[in-house]
């Protein structure tokens, strides 16, 4: 008997919160599919190679999910104390009929499992066709042939996802139990006529703290967008808090603000349905400042992280061609020694195949300061010397490139750098004045347009400052580095690769270099692919998983809302019917309130998330040129959706309750 009674409730339940239970069938879905990654066989081919990017991905989706885990966790038990608080008169009326408490707890247990198997079993199904699109994605990331893709199903993902959820259900089922032995029958029985208070505070407190609001946000804003994400600057603390502070401010004034600007305007107020629809957003709101500052913020993560993820994988795809000019590089960094690259390598019987072309080119230290030429406003640490190299050495690489070679005068230099932070810059300056002093002695900067090239094969630009001069100019400086770049003849790259991705050990002992130098590095335009595959993936996806955690945990708490306000408001239906309202009248206050509850978290969220890719756009440009004009748009695209569906969904909904109530 109490099964049935348990599957009946669940029907109801399906029939009136569809929202509730697409969200758990979503997020089962969602945490299977990034947990079944490395079900691939193709990605063994990945690891094969040694970069260990698969490992590393599914190490960091793994660690993701236990932070995701607890926020779709929360949002259970958020939901489901929801449903218990709309079930309340129900719950009165079995205690009534002599129902003991242990009885209805065995209900809502047994009503809890019922919801937690069909959730898993739908979402796992949807799961496992969502995530053989998700593996092809990655696939491509991969740069891994189509042909490679294979159906498969992971146990070990299943098994996760089961393990996970029932414990969050179990807790549900915890929860259920504590709360129905807190009940009185009196409180279950009065609940269905417990509206929920509307409260106006004097104005001046709305005026005042909205005013509070806009000046928090306004130097938070500031703050951030002057000092950037320098995260040893104090201030930047400051600025995070006081953003939070803005927002939370926000939402507390901004319905009575609202209220008292619209009463101003009598024509706007009492057009309509006005004055109903401003004071139950008034209610709602003030209620729940709290929880919509946290959906805001969570939004504007989700914004951020999505468009940066996706920019920064686009970007460094697209930049990673120039980092790599060679097939491999060797560089040394001395410390008081002078030593060539060439020597070293020789001093340690390091052989170069005859199937590798190569040069070397050395790197010298004036003294000079790259703040002596451009400064940036204090962007550029007062430490960073200006690189010194020979036109012969730079002429040796640009012969190895095929390139034309570029001859200079006593009274020229050539000026190279690739890094974002200062390349606009120097073009800037090259315009007004192409000379520079460099000892008291003015040269002519000979290109126009500073030189965009990396000096050798890194996964990041290496090329800060550059300064080519003829050879006769460095004669008595010491090298403070020298770096060997080689291109291969034949296509073992394979082997030629371990020489150059595997040469520390060869230089090192337990106790460090075993030569006076401070370090020497090899590095493979493969390894620097991988690399940068690997972490880009990794970065991306966790973006993508957690951003759509988010969006999908914000749009259920807003639904509830929405559906917790119309089942608490039929009282106030009925008065609106009682005095001549139609149901189109009604209909279009359920639209316009659900649409502006809706929009408020996002708005902010979206001027939030504005500042915030700025600041990331001018972190990220100091590692590679970014446009994140086209992700953001995709990231738009993906958040309407989302965002249209659950409007509708949550519109109609209410509409449904309001109908069968009044």
């Amino acid at each position: 008997m109490y099964s049935k009674i348990a599957a009946r409730n669940v029907k109801k339940s399906f029939k009136d919160y569809s929202i509730y239970f697409l969200t758990l069938t979503l997020a089962v879905c969602i945490f299977y599919s990034f947990n079944s990654l490395e079900s691939q066989e193709a990605f063994m081919e990945v690891e094969a190679s040694g970069s260990g990017s698969v490992t590393t991905l599914m190490k960091a989706i793994s660690t993701v999910s236990v932070f995701v885990s607890a926020i779709l966790g929360s949002l259970i038990l958020y939901a489901n104390n929801f449903l218990i608080k709309k079930r309340k008169k129900e719950l009165g009326l079995y205690m009534t009929l002599g129902m003991g408490r242990s009885t209805i707890s065995r209900i809502l247990v047994i009503e809890t499992l019922l919801v937690g198997v069909i959730s898993l079993v739908s979402g796992l199904i949807l799961g496992i066709v969502v995530s053989q699109g998700l593996s092809t994605f990655a696939l491509k990331l991969f740069d891994l042939p189509m042909n490679k893709y294979e159906f498969a199903i992971s146990i070990g993902a299943i098994g996760k996802t089961i393990l996970y959820f029932g414990i969050m259900f179990v807790l549900v089922m915890l929860f259920n139990v504590y709360v129905i032995s807190n009940y009185k029958i009196i409180d279950l029985l009065i609940a269905g006529r417990k509206n929920e208070e509307i409260k106006f505070r004097n104005p001046l407190i709305y005026v005042i703290t909205f005013i509070m609001c806009i000046a928090s946000l306004g130097y938070a804003y500031s703050t951030v967008l002057k000092i950037g994400l320098d995260f040893r600057n104090p201030m930047l603390k400051v600025a995070t808090i006081l953003g939070i502070l803005g927002t939370l401010l926000f939402f507390f004034s901004l319905s009575g603000f609202i209220l008292l600007v619209v009463k101003k305007n009598k024509k706007v107020y009492f057009k309509g349905l006005n004055i109903f629809i401003i004071k139950q957003l008034n209610s709602k709101v003030t209620t729940n400042f709290i929880s919509m500052s946290l959906i805001c913020l969570m939004l504007f993560l989700t914004m951020t992280a999505l468009s940066t993820g996706i920019s920064l994988k686009r970007s460094m795809d697209a930049s990673i061609k120039g980092l790599t000019p060679f097939d491999a590089s060797i560089m040394i960094e001395n410390e008081d020694e002078s030593y060539n690259i060439e020597d070293v390598l020789n001093k340690f019987n390091f052989k170069l195949s005859n199937n590798e072309k190569y040069v070397s080119y050395n790197v010298y230290h004036t003294g000079m300061k790259v703040v002596d030429y451009e400064t940036l406003e204090n962007k550029i640490p007062k430490h960073i010397d200006v690189d010194f190299i020979k036109i012969s050495d730079y002429n040796k690489m640009l012969k190895l490139k095929g390139e034309k070679e570029v001859h200079i005068n006593n009274n020229e230099v050539l000026l190279l750098s690739n890094h974002e932070l200062l390349i606009k810059s120097i073009n800037e300056k090259l315009k007004n004045n192409n000379k520079i002093n460099l000892k008291d002695k003015e040269y002519v900067v000979k290109n126009p347009k500073v030189i965009q090239d990396n000096l050798q094969t890194s996964g990041g630009p290496a090329n800060f400052f550059t300064i080519v001069i003829n050879d006769e100019i460095l004669s008595g400086y010491k090298i403070s580095r020298s770096v060997l770049n080689v291109n291969y003849l034949d296509g073992n790259r394979e082997e030629h690769n371990k020489n150059y991705d595997q040469v520390e050990p060869i230089f090192y002992d337990k106790n460090g270099p075993k030569i006076n130098i401070d370090y020497i590095k090899g590095i493979s335009k493969d390894a620097v692919y991988a690399e940068s595959k690997g972490l880009t993936t990794t970065v991306l996806f966790i973006g993508i998983y957690v951003g759509i955690v988010f969006l999908i945990t914000s749009m259920a708490v807003l639904a509830l809302q929405q559906l917790s306000e119309a089942s608490d408001s039929i009282e106030r239906y009925k008065s609106l019917k009682r005095i001549g309202s139609n149901k189109r009248m009604i209909d279009k206050t359920i639209f316009t309130q659900t649409l502006v509850y809706f929009s408020l978290p996002v708005i902010l969220a979206l001027i939030h998330s504005v500042i915030g890719i700025i600041i990331v756009k001018d972190l990220m440009r100091t590692i590679t040129p970014t446009d994140i004009t086209i992700p953001a748009l995709m990231t738009a695209l993906a958040f309407i959706v989302v965002y249209a569906g659950y409007f509708y969904t949550t519109y109609i909904g209410y509409k449904n309750i309001v109908k069968s109530n009044t």
